[in-house]
């Protein structure tokens, strides 16, 4: 099995905090979306490492197990490598019993996009067990396994709610997501899994909302940076301000000044277990100072800073 550097993936050193992860992986995760990235193969895989990086750097736990592996990796690389074999075996995850366990061919049906090496030390993502019941061999009796596909959606979609169709042995089956979805979130389709003696497992769609390249999602608060001139900062005006749920307009005071924010209630995310009520929306802003003027221009400010002087 081959050793995955998640810190390499996304560019951080290992000292990074979690605000550096997560731009990185901001950044990243917008460079390499598929949605830029039509048909190629090479921004697919490099977009699921990614997402694959951030789901362990991102989790305390994962994060300090994984640290932990690289130190006893590294020191083996410095003992001379393959030639001493590295043992995986006090790394894999409970249950995995040194052999990954596979889910029907759902690596096949899905492309779930998760490694080798992330299912063997991590145990794959939440909901990917057999099961519940008496297990033989990793496999539930008398009862289908359960699968779990990865859904991604956009920041758009989990404000409003969205919907997905999912092709499952020939079945077609339509999912709705709910308004106020986070990555990590399970939507369960009950004895939609794989088929058993008794009774079909059940179906996990695992949702994960994209990063947003205008907003920045931070629980059920949204965070957003606008820029505004010079003259409608210091006069105020009218901004607009992108959001998910749409566009709004903000005014501006005057006097507005660099990396003052604006706090608009409930124009956040809906709340997952209450739609009706919703996060709040921090607009951050930002002064656009010219870089070049006119004569016109520069003997303006010449003379508001002889005015201010007096």
């Amino acid at each position: 099995m081959e050793y995955r550097d998640y810190y390499q993936i996304l560019g951080v050193p290992r000292g990074a905090n979690a605000a550096e992860i997560k731009r990185a992986y901001r950044k990243l995760a917008v460079k390499y979306h598929p949605d830029k990235n039509p048909g190629d193969a090479q921004a697919e895989e490099k977009f699921k490492q990614i997402n694959e990086a951030h789901e362990v750097l991102r989790d305390p736990g994962k994060r300090a197990k994984y640290d932990q592996l690289g130190a006893s990796y590294q020191e083996w690389e410095r003992r001379g490598g393959p030639g001493s074999g590295f043992d995986w075996s006090q790394w894999f995850a409970p249950g995995q019993g040194g052999e990954r366990v596979e889910v029907g061919d759902l690596g096949d049906l899905f492309g779930t996009g998760f490694s080798d090496f992330f299912q063997t030390i991590f145990g794959g993502m939440p909901g990917d067990r057999p099961a519940s019941g008496r297990v033989r061999g990793g496999r539930a009796r008398g009862r289908g396994r359960d699968l779990e596909q990865p859904v991604s959606i956009s920041l758009a979609e989990a404000y409003t709610g969205t919907r997905r169709t999912v092709s499952l042995d020939g079945r077609s089956l339509d999912v709705s997501i709910p308004a106020g979805a986070r990555s990590g979130m399970r939507v369960r389709l009950g004895g939609k899994g794989q088929a058993g003696p008794d009774q079909a497992g059940d179906l996990y769609l695992l949702v994960q909302v994209l990063p947003d390249p205008a907003v920045e999602r931070e629980g059920d608060d949204l965070h957003t940076t606008v820029s505004v001139d010079l003259t409608t900062a210091v006069l105020g005006g009218e901004v607009r301000v992108p959001t998910p749920g749409g566009p709004l307009v903000l005014t501006i005071p005057p006097g507005s000044q660099p990396g003052q924010s604006f706090r608009l209630k409930g124009r956040g995310m809906p709340l997952l277990r209450n739609p009706s009520e919703h996060g709040d929306l921090y607009v951050h802003l930002s002064v656009e100072i010219p870089t070049e003027l006119s004569e016109r221009e520069r003997e303006l400010f010449q003379e508001l800073a002889s005015l201010r002087r007096k």
